[in-house]
């Protein structure tokens, strides 16, 4: 009888196995916990395994805590709970086992992980706060004053400093009054409202502004190897500004990162590399006509391109910690390509003065409202990616190689 048992349980785990691993349509249905994309032959399976939607970090927040041994990395990400919050979760993406890490109430805002001690630092309303991955051990770092209220966006190599961007109140109230991107964008950009960029000192709680301009500001981020050297953008229509910039903390001094040389050029989504030696971005010469995935080198502003066909082009591009291979996220015909197959997962890797690609994931029953927001795993096997193809959001990793 025991033999029997046995025999019928390892029937059962291998029907498990192969169900898991069978060919499928990607979305428009529930899925398995995993299985191959009938289209890419490559595996997909599903991160987040809990109720409510579950949301991946920004495609340039380093969402990861490596492993010290062989538990395997950890990945941060947010879902929602039972009394309609937003917490913060991690996933150990060798056991999939995950964990609550805050239990506040409200939604937890902000996605920085400060690598050299494992703490993520967030914001609910004017106050920020850190918990520490490993000992849910919680601290109030600063309270924003009632004539001063800003949000933070990055924490520096170092982990001394926070950073983040405020907005006038009048550019607050042109985003009340007009909630709708379609809406607000241009209103703002036109308004040339100040902005300022500040820090926040992490053990004295002392705020400081450290640039003013009559500007929209946004996409704030710290170098991951130079503490002092913090990166931000011009915010709004990429063809009429020049958008990538950088400032020393410490000195003040101020550098454009990428000069636009054509009308209607437009360069954007820029993210640091993981040695910190260059800023990549997304560059079109002219708008929606040329496409490239483009670094420049922030010591020398020596400029390097590679060329993307129109269907390859992603509303956001990753590069691998051995800055060898970019992935990218796609995108629908509403885009700024006007791509006609585009709707994929891409896997990069650089040929001379282009990209060869490699399609993923069939994104066809993805809503592109909610951005995939790409990153790749620490150990450079896997691209994980938000999607709702499934009736609601969660998170998912693709195997790079092919199954």
């Amino acid at each position: 009888m025991k033999k029997f048992l046995t025999i019928l349980i390892g029937i059962y785990i291998f029907c498990i196995n192969i169900h898991a691993q069978q060919q499928m349509q990607t979305g428009g249905q529930k899925m398995p916990d995993e299985w191959i994309d009938k289209d890419t032959h490559h595996k997909v399976i599903k991160l987040t395994r809990r109720e409510g939607n579950n949301s991946s970090f920004y495609f340039h927040n380093n969402p990861f805590i490596l492993q010290k041994k062989d538990e395997g990395d950890r990945m941060i990400f947010y879902g929602t709970d039972a009394a309609g919050g937003r917490q913060a979760y991690t996933v150990n993406l060798k056991t999939l086992v995950v964990e609550q890490i805050t239990n506040v109430n409200g939604k937890v805002g902000s996605e920085i992980i400060a690598h050299k001690f494992n703490n993520l630092y967030y914001q609910i309303k004017d106050s920020v706060f850190s918990v520490n991955i490993n000992t849910k051990q919680t601290k109030l770092i600063f309270t924003f004053p009632d004539d001063y209220k800003g949000s933070i966006a990055t924490v520096n190599a170092d982990e001394t400093f926070l950073a983040g961007a405020k907005a006038s109140d009048e550019q607050k109230e042109i985003l009340k009054k007009y909630p709708e991107k379609g809406q607000f964008f241009d209103r703002i950009f036109d308004a040339h409202l100040p902005n300022d960029l500040f820090t926040i000192n992490i053990k004295t709680g002392e705020l400081k502004k450290i640039h003013t301009e009559n500007t929209w500001i946004g996409h704030v981020q710290f170098s991951p190897t130079q503490p002092e050297l913090l990166m931000f953008c011009h915010e709004g229509p990429w063809h009429k500004l020049d958008r990538i910039w950088t400032i020393n903390i410490n000195t003040k001094e101020v550098k454009l990162m990428h000069k636009r040389t054509m009308d209607m050029e437009i360069a954007g989504h820029e993210w640091f590399a993981p040695d910190g030696k260059t800023i990549w971005f997304d560059l079109q010469q002219p708008r929606s006509v040329n496409f490239f995935i483009a670094g420049t080198n922030i010591k020398t502003g020596e400029e390097k391109k590679y060329r993307l066909k129109r269907d390859e082009w992603s509303i956001h591009f990753n590069i691998t910690d051995d800055m060898k291979h970019f992935c990218g996220d796609g995108g629908n015909d509403t885009q700024v390509a006007k791509a006609k197959d585009g709707m994929w997962i891409y896997y990069f890797t650089p040929q001379g003065d282009s990209m060869q690609s490699e399609r993923l994931v069939n994104m066809k029953f993805h809503q592109y409202r909610l951005e995939p927001n790409v990153h790749f795993s620490p150990d450079g096997k896997w691209v994980i990616f938000r999607a709702n193809f499934e009736g609601k959001e969660d998170v998912y990793a693709v195997e790079i190689k092919r199954s």
